[in-house]
């Protein structure tokens, strides 16, 4: 489990596909002075596991459902990608609660310079469009972000220079692929409430309208 609040922005080293898996070593700097092999860390927001270590450079093995589902397959060396290792239980939670497991992969539309902060909109496969809500949580490229507002084709976040200039969003143009995690809440809701409306639920159609979903 993550949080969303990158730590470091790394850089990949190598990505050596065999078959339909793959080999990606990445130069994590100042985190790789406490990992460990079989550690957790979130990858551009994909949960991997540290393989080998050798300096600051971690090596993860990338299964081909994650080659799928992701943009990891369309690294190469010298890419930047957003690190954050498994979140502590004793820590403040500074994000959300984001998975590593990329739901699907969007699309930056457009990037609006406000005065002090940026506005991205990106789109979204319809699926997931419909997980996210206005002023709720998403992950992008493993960053925890605000939905400011849901789009026909997807949805805006508002982006602070802190955010922008520590992760990949500084690096981020028009048509670039992204990685999207809805927040989990929202997924066990709807989840709850699709079960309740198919009468797979004790959650009823009648409870559903009453409270407005």
């Amino acid at each position: 489990m993550f949080t969303g609040i990158i730590e470091h922005v790394g850089t990949v080293k190598a990505l050596k596909r065999a078959g339909d898996s793959a080999k990606l070593a990445v130069d994590i700097g100042p985190l790789g002075a406490d990992a460990k092999v079989g550690a957790s860390v979130a990858v551009s927001g994909a949960c991997l596991t540290v393989t080998s270590i050798s300096g600051s450079v971690a090596s993860f093995d990338v299964s081909g459902e994650t080659l799928e589902r992701t943009t990891l397959g369309q690294l190469k060396t010298g890419d930047t990608v957003n690190l954050e290792r498994a979140m502590r239980a004793d820590s403040r939670m500074g994000g959300h609660f984001v998975q590593g497991h990329v739901d699907g992969i969007g699309k930056v539309r457009r990037i609006a310079r406000r005065q002090n902060d940026w506005t991205f909109e990106f789109t979204a496969p319809d699926d997931l469009r419909a997980q996210i809500v206005e002023k709720g949580s998403v992950a992008v490229d493993g960053i925890s972000l605000t939905a400011a507002s849901i789009t026909p084709e997807g949805f805006t976040v508002a982006v602070i220079p802190h955010t922008y200039e520590n992760t990949t969003l500084g690096q981020r143009r028009a048509g670039d692929e992204v990685n999207i995690e809805a927040d989990i809440l929202g997924k066990y809701v709807r989840q709850f409430t699709q079960g309740a409306k198919k009468g797979e639920s004790k959650i009823t159609p009648d409870f559903l309208e009453r409270h407005g979903f």
